[in-house]
């Protein structure tokens, strides 16, 4: 025992296998779950029609374009640069990513926003269930990287709450919320593997986001709040 040394974290190529397991495994043991207590998934807000494929879609463009207007304002301000010659790198991972956007935000809103929020709506108001059930979601991603998303729980909290009420403007449909965490994921990523941002350091950090990461800074803050304003103020077209 006194021998004993914590094992080493895993490293990229090891976190992913282990992640698309995870996520693949999810939706069986949900169906496993529904099925002894007589529910569907329709119950949790997962409906498999055409209103849910727009609100996807709707979702989604309203993701991306969130985030080009907070990026394209930090370019405005000088706080970050785009690396145009890292263009060329787009093309082969746009769909990879879409793809995997698709599946991550699709698994992640049937589990926080569907099951878990329907779950604790059923004993407590629906504002405790939001708070508790983002509070759920922005802990669990410390089980990745602990150093990276800690700086980024408020962010991460503020996220699942504006998903929850993205569940209510579509009337309990995941649609809306799926497509908009699915652009989240999309751009971000997207940006991240091509490189595609350069930070100036012309402000500090706490405005762009610790370890560049948005959601870990007042503008990626201010991201999630104003779309979330947006949802509030047009939820009667969603």
């Amino acid at each position: 025992m006194l021998n004993w040394q914590p094992p080493k974290p895993l490293q990229p190529e090891q976190k992913m296998p282990l992640l698309v397991s995870l996520y693949l495994l999810a939706p069986l043991i949900l169906w496993g779950v529904s099925w002894l207590t007589n529910k569907s998934f329709s119950d949790y807000g997962f409906v498999g029609n055409l209103s849910t494929l727009g609100s996807l879609a709707l979702g989604f463009g309203l993701g991306v374009v969130s985030l080009a207007v907070v990026f394209g304002g930090q370019f405005g301000l000088g706080w970050c640069s785009f690396e145009k010659t890292n263009f060329k790198l787009l093309l082969p991972i746009l769909l990879p990513i879409f793809l995997i956007g698709l599946l991550v935000g699709g698994i992640e809103e049937l589990v926080f926003r569907g099951f878990l929020f329907t779950e604790l709506a059923q004993d407590y108001p629906v504002w405790v269930a939001a708070v508790i059930s983002s509070l759920i979601f922005a802990l669990l991603h410390l089980v990745w990287e602990q150093r990276e998303t800690a700086p980024q729980l408020p962010g991460l909290w503020l996220m699942g709450i504006v998903l929850v009420l993205a569940r209510f403007a579509s009337s309990n449909n995941l649609g809306l919320a799926w497509g908009l965490h699915a652009g989240w994921i999309w751009a971000i990523a997207t940006i991240d593997t091509a490189e595609l941002i350069t930070y100036t350091g012309k402000v500090s950090d706490l405005f762009t986001g610790k370890n560049k990461k948005p959601l870990a800074g007042l503008a990626g803050i201010f991201c999630v709040l104003g779309t979330g304003v947006i949802i509030w103020l047009f939820s009667r077209y969603f």
